[in-house]
């Protein structure tokens, strides 16, 4: 499951381990069927982590870039 999330400044990024600034937006992850995850472990990813993984993307909507948590709809 994803969820989106915003830091409260004490969240630690699993990716680069950076902590996540007080505001910022995160995303936590707990996929039991994920490779790259434990059984019952969750992980949370900063912004860039979640856009280098492909967890998060921009997309155009009303001649704006907004970035989103969801999968990409396809076209």
């Amino acid at each position: 499951m994803y969820q989106g999330c915003i830091s409260l400044g004490e969240i630690q990024c699993d990716g680069c381990h950076r902590v996540i600034p007080y505001l910022e937006r995160y995303l936590t992850i707990n996929e039991e069927n994920d490779t790259e995850i434990e059984s019952g472990k969750t992980l949370s990813y900063c912004l860039n982590c979640c856009l280098e993984k492909g967890y998060a993307h921009y997309r155009d909507e009303r001649d704006e870039q907004i970035l989103t948590f969801f999968p990409k709809l396809p076209e």
